[in-house]
C-alpha cells in the first residue's frame, strides 16, 4: 500500500474545503467574515476617501457626525472617521504580528512536544502551565512598563504571550494526527519523523490552527488597546484604536462620539474575530448549529 494511497491529497482539500463551505453557511461567521472584510478595507483605504487624518480645523472641533464628517470630529477639527481608519492599520499590524509570533513558535512548541512525547513533552507543557498561570494583561503591563510600548515590542510581547495557549491546541491536534493511518503508513515506508510532523502532519492540522489564530487576533487586539488607554501601549502621535479610546475618554464631556466610536470598533473586531474562531472550532467538534 502506498503513501499516497493513506491519506490522498485531494482528501486532504476537500476536507479543508468541507470546512470552509461549512463555515460560510453559518450566518454569524459570514456576517463577521464581512465586518473583518470591511474593517481591513477601511484600514487600508479610509484615509483616501474621508481625507487627511492629520487635517486641523479648529473651527470645527467637536462636530457632530455629517456628510463631510461621518463620525464627527475630535479636539482639533480632524475628522474622527480617518483617524479611526488609520489607528485601525495600527492595531491590526500589531495583531496580525503578535499572531504570526504565536503561531510559529506555539506551532513548533507544541509539535515537537507532541512529537517526542516523554521527559521533553513534559518540560515544555510545564513552562507553558507556568505562563499560562499569570493573566496575561498583568505580564504585559510589567514587560511594556520595563521595556516600553512601541508597536514592534507591543506585538513581540503580546506574542510571547500568546505562544503556551497556541502551543496546547497545536499539541492536542498533533496528537490526534499521529495516530491516524496516513502516519502509521509513512512510517512503514521509512519516512523520517521531521518530515511526517512537518510536510505531513502540520498541513492537516490547518482548519484547527487557523481556529485558534482568529482567536488570537481577538486577545492581541484586546490586549493592544488595554495597554494603549492606559497609557503604556502605542504613544501619540501614531494612533491605534486604543490610544483613541484614551484620547476619547479624556473628552467625554465634550463629545461622546469621540471616545464611543473607537470603543465600538475595538468591540465589534474583537467579537469577529472571536465569532470565526469559534465557529471553526465548532466545525471542527462536528457541532453545525450556529
Amino acid at each position: 500500500m502506498s503513501v499516497l494511497s493513506v491519506r490522498p491529497e485531494a482528501a486532504i482539500a476537500r476536507s479543508r474545503a468541507g470546512v470552509w463551505h461549512r463555515l460560510v453557511r453559518r450566518p454569524a461567521s459570514v456576517v463577521s467574515l464581512a465586518i473583518l472584510v470591511l474593517l481591513v478595507l477601511l484600514a487600508v483605504f479610509g484615509p483616501l476617501l474621508f481625507g487627511s487624518p492629520d487635517a486641523i480645523d479648529v473651527p470645527a472641533r467637536y462636530a457632530a457626525a455629517s456628510f463631510s464628517h461621518p463620525l464627527g470630529t475630535d479636539e482639533l477639527g480632524r475628522d474622527l472617521l480617518s483617524r479611526i481608519a488609520v489607528g485601525g492599520r495600527v492595531s491590526l499590524a500589531i495583531g496580525l504580528a503578535a499572531t504570526a509570533i504565536a503561531m510559529v513558535l506555539g506551532t513548533v512548541w507544541g509539535a515537537v512536544a507532541a512529537a517526542r512525547r516523554g521527559w521533553l513533552d513534559e518540560i515544555l507543557m510545564r513552562i507553558g502551565d507556568a505562563f499560562l498561570a499569570i493573566p496575561m494583561i498583568l505580564f504585559a503591563l510589567i514587560v511594556v512598563a520595563a521595556f516600553g510600548g512601541d508597536a514592534l515590542t507591543l506585538a513581540l510581547v503580546i506574542g510571547l504571550l500568546m505562544a503556551p495557549l497556541t502551543a496546547r491546541i497545536a499539541r492536542a491536534t498533533v496528537l490526534g494526527e499521529i495516530s491516524t493511518e496516513y502516519v502509521r503508513g509513512l512510517r512503514a515506508v521509512g519516512a523520517s519523523e521531521p518530515r511526517i510532523l512537518f510536510r505531513e502532519i502540520l498541513p492537516n492540522t490547518t482548519p484547527a490552527l487557523m481556529a485558534q489564530a482568529s482567536l488570537n487576533m481577538a486577545t492581541a487586539l484586546m490586549v493592544e488597546a488595554s495597554l494603549s488607554f492606559l497609557g503604556l501601549g502605542v504613544q501619540p502621535p501614531t494612533a491605534s484604536w486604543g490610544t483613541l479610546l484614551q484620547q476619547g475618554y479624556t473628552k467625554l464631556f465634550e463629545s461622546i462620539s469621540y471616545p464611543l466610536v473607537p470603543a465600538l470598533v475595538v468591540v465589534i473586531a474583537i467579537a469577529a474575530f472571536n465569532t470565526v474562531g469559534n465557529g471553526l472550532q465548532r466545525i471542527l467538534i462536528g457541532d453545525d448549529r450556529d
